[in-house]
């Protein structure tokens, strides 16, 4: 039920008649037709482009044939009420009364599914959050996580199959570090012995309590020996880090269907098995990396390296596989864990990368193209900070010194909703500004209050005058008609699946907020004016009601209620 894409076909498919019988001259390659809303000013509620880029094929002026094509199109499409030609020769189309009642009919019977694309059926991997298992999440990770859910989400309402993927680094210099934190907190706890003054080690209070955690286990008993028991220690404390991480990903509503750990990809010499692969199609060499770009010093060492040839993949430069020691760099980790997931046959992978991240993207991408000999795709999406802003002062956040907002302090503050719905007001690409006395509003000032009002509004009207609000609105025989007012609101609920089928294939769910909060504030606006005018109220003060108005308030709440729960946000009946 996508109202501008099945115009547009139907519309192309006339053009074709047209041509067929020489009335016009179409291309053999047609692509440029549009079909969209037309502008604000205008009150017609579809528009097409179809005279401008014919015009020139047909050597005709856009307005003359725009005259003929109104004629054509009128004659074809019984909805048509009436067509304006635009300068430079838009086609302006009006729908009639009547058609929106089918239309919105139509809605009522696919509640759940109205919007969904649902002949996709494609296989999805994304990958998100993956933040080192060190300790809770902070509001950076939170952003990044609800992104990954929310496409997730978007991408299953539209008939697809998705694996939520959680990749543990669990190898490497962080996780010594944060290792040699747990034990000095035992040995503090333990033995009395001071915490070390070194800026490698991890001091915040969580730490102690992941100590205090090993230690009520008693599945190490002796600590005085780090070297001997640290293989033991390494896997206790990741333990306890990830029970931390997975509860405050559920706090803001997030779940993973897999993790998969770094380290037994190493073990398992999944990362040999990776470079060989690569080896064997002409992708490893052995060679010299030059100074990095603005490094103009002597104290450049080179040195022979494994080198992946990801130039040839559009990268900037080949990337090297090992470390001086002789270990795999993080790299190598992930090429083995890319691998790993090409094996899994998804049609799709897609990372979500921290902002630090953002150039790491086309290695990878280039790792991706290399094991698959170029016949599947990575799709890296880069979530931005996030600023907290309190009593307009920015809050800043260390998670190495252990002063940083958690996501749980976040949540505690605010709640999961106005979290989720938040971290989704801006695109992900850029900086999100989150402030904390905005969000607790109960104002227009604050999306998420002002769509969830807006649904618990619409709800109190059935509770009113005691009807059920899923069950059908049976409407009159006579001439269903629609104020201007209506009008609007209906042609806001017909975006509905092209903001859905926009943000799929952009994978940018954003859009979803921002349409919400429109929609909201078109149904407000027409509330409020009840309040001035009797007669545009939903009940008159003698309980009647008018049947179409409770048929476009259902509408209201399913778009509502479809594009909260792809955002993973509550719709509250009662506020």
């Amino acid at each position: 039920m996508n109202l501008f894409l099945d115009y547009r076909n139907k519309i192309l498919y006339h053009l074709k008649n047209l041509n067929d019988e020489k009335i016009i001259i179409l291309p053999n390659n047609f692509n440029n037709l549009t079909v969209e809303l037309p502008p604000k000013n205008q009150k017609s509620d579809l528009s097409c482009n179809g005279a401008l880029v014919l015009a020139n094929f047909n050597n005709k002026p856009p307005m003359d044939l725009a005259s003929v094509l109104k004629t054509t199109l009128l004659k074809k499409f019984k909805e048509f009420k009436e067509i304006e030609i635009a300068k430079p020769g838009f086609l302006n189309i009006s729908l009639k009364d009547d058609f929106w009642k089918t239309y919105l009919q139509k809605l009522i019977k696919l509640k759940l599914k109205y919007g969904a694309a649902l002949n996709l059926r494609k296989k999805y991997n994304i990958e998100y959050v993956s933040a080192n298992p060190t300790g809770p999440l902070h509001v950076g990770h939170c952003r990044g996580a609800i992104l990954g859910d929310v496409i997730s989400n978007l991408l299953i309402f539209n008939g697809n199959t998705v694996t939520r993927e959680y990749y543990i680094n669990d190898h490497g210099g962080q996780i010594k570090n944060f290792v040699h934190s747990v034990y000095y907190r035992i040995l503090e706890i333990k033995k009395k012995k001071g915490f070390p003054k070194d800026h490698n080690l991890y001091p915040g209070n969580y730490i102690i309590d992941i100590a205090k955690q090993i230690i009520k286990n008693k599945s190490i008993k002796d600590f005085n020996n780090l070297e001997k028991i640290f293989p033991k220690l390494s896997l206790e404390s990741i333990k306890c880090s990830m029970q931390i991480i997975k509860k405050n990903l559920k706090l803001i509503g997030v779940e993973h269907d897999l993790f998969i750990n770094e380290s037994k990809l190493i073990k398992t010499k999944y990362v040999l098995k990776a470079v060989n692969l690569l080896k064997k199609n002409n992708y490893i060499y052995d060679g010299f990396l030059p100074n990095p770009k603005g490094d103009t010093s002597d104290n450049w060492k080179k040195r022979n390296q494994i080198l992946f040839k990801s130039t040839e993949f559009g990268d900037d430069t080949d990337r090297a596989l090992q470390r001086s020691d002789g270990s795999w760099s993080y790299f190598a980790g992930d090429i083995a864990y890319h691998a790993h997931k090409l094996k899994r046959n998804y049609d799709h992978l897609i990372n979500i990368l921290g902002a630090d991240h953002a150039g790491y993207i086309k290695r990878i991408t280039a790792a991706v193209k290399a094991l698959s000999n170029n016949k599947s795709n990575l799709t890296c999406k880069v979530s931005q900070l996030v600023k907290l802003l309190k009593n307009n002062q920015p809050l800043k956040m260390s998670k190495r010194s252990g002063d940083y907002i958690t996501v749980e302090d976040l949540v505690k503050e605010v709640g999961k909703d106005a979290t989720r719905f938040m971290m989704l007001s801006r695109s992900n690409d850029v900086e999100l500004d989150f402030d904390f006395e905005k969000v607790t509003e109960k104002s227009k000032d604050n999306p998420v209050f002002y769509v969830q009002y807006a649904y618990a509004r619409i709800n109190s009207v059935f509770r009113n005058i005691k009807l059920d609000i899923n069950k059908e609105v049976k409407l009159p025989k006579k001439i269903f008609s629609i104020n201007q007012h209506e009008k609007e609101i209906v042609k806001k609920i017909s975006e509905w699946p092209k903001c859905v089928e926009i943000s799929i294939n952009k994978l940018e769910p954003h859009r979803i907020p921002y349409y919400l909060y429109e929609l909201a504030t078109l149904f407000h606006s027409y509330w409020n004016l009840g309040k001035e005018k009797p007669e545009l109220r939903f009940i008159n003060a003698d309980k009647k009601y008018n049947n179409s108005r409770l048929l476009i308030l259902q509408c209201i709440a399913i778009v509502i209620r479809n594009g909260m729960s792809i955002l993973g946000v509550n719709t509250p009946k009662r506020m």
